[in-house]
């Protein structure tokens, strides 16, 4: 990954990417914070609610209290017509004091709808006696009364007030969304059970207390409820939901229970937030429903503001890196692309310098570091050059006398035998070899090589005629390659003169060549005695003769192993400074297996610069 887009993606990654986080952060927690809030002004207000509703029960629980404790209900049931007892037909003049009164108490309290009263003992059309009446309701007979749950239920509260809420009992209080009590009657006296009060009360005064209670901002949806512990709604003041199940709105099971509860959910297919308080003894609870987009819209506004800020730092970072990090990234990029022209060794290129800023600055030091780097290049590489030189004529000279003076050993030997034709051939011999020796050319062909072999290889079977055989197998698309002068002759020097010494039978001496991925290989294979792994460590390369110290500080001196593998050894420093360290020669051998010489060297032709050359330089 290059600058530009480290530098961008750290910009995402440190700035626009931590702010998104925050903003989302914030958000969820503005949104659970507003829920959670709101859920704490709904339990306030569905408790205000609750006290309202029961105070308007209480009030009418008063009311029936009053017409017990002054025998109204009871001289109504005991009256000789009680079918005539209805106080909203009867004059003024005809009631008793106590009927007067209580008919007052009744029409100052404008929320009563219609009274009636079940008489126990009266029969026929005297079993309900009419107290307020009420148009177009037909009351239910007290035989179906009697046998009905809520009869049971009544019987069992003795007196005590039961309220029933619109569409529980459609039958017994009609299909009007009213609440309607419904108490056992007594008789003061002896406390004999003589009938039942059925009680409706008008739902205006209901109607009033949901609407002029607000959750919030008067711009919320809110709407509120009463349900029963079924689940059906029993007071809807917008009139939609009356008698439906209150959970075939939602998409969750809803436990009416004791107690309050909040929580988010669908209702009608809008997510809202539903509270939900459990009146204390009633069985029905108050329900508030609030859409959840009235109550998160102003942090929608601000979510969708921060989403555009977010959107704005984004394109404002993609502005800055097209036309601001281009040109910082743009100029690192032209400097690395030169540093890797200098790494593929053109250590002529200079960048363009243009501008005031630091990239001119820095293209300027580039260009000062390249002409000292030049500077220091051509002094080592002249010094190098030099010191290659020197090297060269050191090994060289190392190689002459050891070869002449085997040679000049091997032809006294035969002059000292009179072997005169045999001395010819082998001055002859040695004088070509010498003609190449001691020419200027650090370099021949290969064929010239193979010649200067052959010479060799025949002097020494003038000397050593029965001990060794020798063949040489290199192809002729080899022979004009280029080489070392005196590469193979010290190699297979070394296997005349340390492989085949004292053996009992006769050596062979093997020679071969071949071309494997552009490199010239060969090989000096020989059937001697072969060397041990202390004998093979003596070939090392690059090994400076100096002389070493002595436990007492002093020098020693120095042991020149003439006659163990310093040719060897010459040959491979050779090669090794002329073509560089990936080239050389590698020995395998064992006592008593014989010898193998690998000479690995790049194949090229004679007088081109080939490649290893330029490596090295």
């Amino acid at each position: 990954m290059n600058l530009r887009y480290k530098l961008f993606t750290a910009f995402l990654g440190l700035i626009i990417i931590p702010l998104f986080i925050l903003g989302m952060i914030m958000f969820f927690v503005t949104y659970n914070s507003i829920e959670k809030k709101y859920s704490q002004q709904s339990e306030y207000s569905l408790k205000a609610i609750s006290y309202s509703i029961s105070n308007v029960f209480k009030d009418m629980d008063n009311v029936t209290d009053t017409g017990i404790a002054t025998s109204v209900f009871h001289m109504a049931l005991s009256a000789d017509d009680p079918s005539k007892q209805d106080l909203t037909d009867a004059e003024q003049l005809s009631l008793n004091a106590s009927q007067r009164n209580f008919r007052s108490l009744l029409y100052n309290h404008p929320s009563i709808s219609y009274a009636f009263l079940y008489n126990f003992n009266g029969k026929g059309s005297s079993e309900i006696v009419s107290v307020f009446n009420k148009e177009n309701f037909r009351t239910l007979p007290y035989d179906k009364f009697k046998g009905s749950d809520l009869y049971q239920e009544v019987m069992k509260l003795n007196g005590v007030p039961k309220w029933l809420a619109p569409h529980e009992y459609p039958e017994l209080t009609g299909t009007e969304p009213v609440f309607t009590q419904i108490r056992l009657i007594k008789e003061l006296s002896f406390f004999q059970d003589i009938g039942i009060l059925v009680v409706q009360i008008k739902n205006w005064e209901f109607e009033s207390i949901f609407r002029n209670l607000k959750i919030g901002d008067s711009d919320q949806k809110v709407s509120f409820m009463l349900v029963n512990d079924g689940g059906m709604i029993l007071f809807d003041p917008d009139r939609k939901l009356d008698g439906r199940n209150f959970n075939s709105f939602t998409n969750r099971d809803i436990v009416f229970k004791e107690g309050f509860q909040s929580f988010r959910t669908q209702f009608s297919g809008e997510k809202s937030i539903l509270s939900v308080y459990h009146l204390k003894d009633y069985p029905w609870s108050l329900v508030s429903v609030t859409s959840w987009n009235s109550l998160s819209r102003e942090v929608t506004v601000f979510a969708r503001w921060f989403v555009a800020v977010i959107v704005l730092c984004l394109l404002a970072a993609v502005v800055f890196n097209l036309f601001f990090m281009n040109r910082i990234t743009g100029g690192i990029a032209v400097i690395v692309r030169f540093m890797r022209r200098v790494e593929d060794g053109d250590l002529t290129t200079r960048m363009e310098e243009r501008g005031n800023d630091e990239m001119t600055l820095l293209a300027r030091g580039f260009n000062d570091l390249m002409d000292k780097i030049n500077g220091l290049f051509n002094r080592v590489q002249l010094e190098q050059r030099r010191k290659n030189q020197a090297e060269m004529r050191v090994l060289q000279a190392q190689i002459k006398p050891h070869f002449l003076f085997n040679t000049l050993e091997s032809i006294n030997v035969l002059a000292v035998q009179n072997e005169g034709r045999k001395v010819s051939e082998m001055v002859y011999r040695l004088a070509s070899i010498l003609r190449i020796s001691i020419q200027d050319r650090d370099e021949i062909t290969l064929e010239e090589e193979i010649r200067h072999l052959r010479n060799y290889l025949d002097i020494q079977k003038f000397r050593f005629e029965d001990i060794f055989d020798y063949e040489i197998h290199i192809p002729e698309a080899l022979l004009g390659c280029g080489i070392l002068k005196l590469t193979l002759q010290p190699l297979v020097e070394n296997s005349i003169q340390h492989g085949f010494e004292g053996i009992g039978y006769k050596g062979r001496l093997t020679v071969t060549g071949w071309e494997s991925r552009g490199n010239l290989i060969l090989r000096i294979e020989d059937n001697g005695i072969g060397m041990t792994s202390s004998q093979l460590s003596m070939f090392q390369y690059m090994v400076n003769e100096t002389a070493g110290h002595g436990p007492d500080g002093e020098p020693e001196p120095v042991i020149h192993s003439e006659r163990r593998g310093l040719g060897v050894r010459s040959v491979a420093d050779r090669i090794r400074i002329e073509y560089g360290g990936l080239y050389g020669i590698f020995i395998c051998a064992s006592p008593g297996q014989g010898t193998i010489i690998q000479c690995v060297i790049p194949k090229y032709v004679q007088g081109e610069d080939h490649y290893a050359k330029s490596i090295i330089g």
